[in-house]
């Protein structure tokens, strides 16, 4: 049975790490943001922005006269993202409890919606891609970040790793979640009526010392309590899987790649 759960989880420890994903993946928004042109004065919605997502950056680009709006159902994240815009005075940013299949907004209102590694979490997630297309006017662009598990590897090959990565898929299976999403991006604009596609690639490989170097183990442990109940793995080859995976990604010799990602985005006609 599905659950509507958010993936990952709501630990204090899960809200802390996508702060520090912000920063880390903030090069990337950038360049995204710039190839959609996003003028001054634009009315922009974030869904799923979470403690913090790109809620700074799309209020920088849309300037005072423009509008910001966050959406997030956690409610621990909401009182971050609250927290994060008193404490830079960010007037032109607001944070929206909601669900972001039905997220209360007029229709057609905004010039940009996006989602960052939101649609990977959820179930059914063409749902909050057509909320996505409801949201914006026509010449209004839906923008998205996701990841796609194809890529996840490393070498010299561990056993460990394959055991954690299938432990991801199965309890993806069992929660509604795609992890291969990413490649389905392009197809679910087009879907959703959006034209002139346009799709970016990324491949992450984090060297020693890389702040998202052990982003497998961090994410597993979010999991930790789910999975042992679901008896997907029992607490003893779990902890072992993770030491030993730990001891790998601390090898400057090993190789890591933690996933493609896929951006697209899309006009609304």
């Amino acid at each position: 049975m599905e659950r509507d759960e958010y993936f990952l989880g709501y630990r204090h420890a899960e809200q802390e790490r996508l702060q520090r994903q912000a920063q880390e993946l903030e090069p990337e928004a950038r360049w995204l943001l710039d190839q959609i042109g996003l003028p001054a004065g634009a009315r922009v919605v974030e869904i799923g922005c979470g403690p913090r997502g790109c809620l700074d950056l799309l209020a920088e680009r849309v300037g005072p006269n423009g509008e910001v709006v966050g959406v997030e159902r956690s409610d621990e994240a909401v009182g971050m993202a609250r927290t994060f815009i008193a404490e830079h005075n960010l007037s032109n940013l607001r944070v929206l409890h909601a669900d972001a299949r039905q997220t209360g907004l007029p229709r057609g209102a905004f010039d940009l919606a996006m989602a960052r590694l939101v649609l990977i979490n959820v179930p059914h997630p063409e749902e909050v891609v057509s909320e996505m297309a409801a949201l914006v006017r026509s010449g209004g662009v839906v923008a998205l970040h996701e990841a796609d598990w194809m890529a996840s590897a490393c070498d010299p090959p561990l056993p460990a790793w394959d055991r954690l990565n299938d432990l991801m898929f199965a309890f993806a299976r069992k929660n509604g979640n795609d992890l291969l999403i990413g490649r389905r991006l392009p197809r679910m604009l087009r879907e959703a009526g959006l034209v002139e596609v346009r799709v970016n690639p990324l491949v992450h490989v984090p060297p020693l010392g890389h702040s998202r170097r052990m982003l497998l183990l961090d994410l597993v442990e979010n999991l930790r309590d789910r999975v042992l109940s679901e008896q997907l793995i029992d607490a003893a080859d779990l902890d072992e899987s993770m030491a030993s995976v730990r001891r790998h990604l601390e090898d400057p010799h090993t190789l890591e790649v933690f996933t493609l990602y896929f951006q697209a985005w899309a006009r609304k006609a």
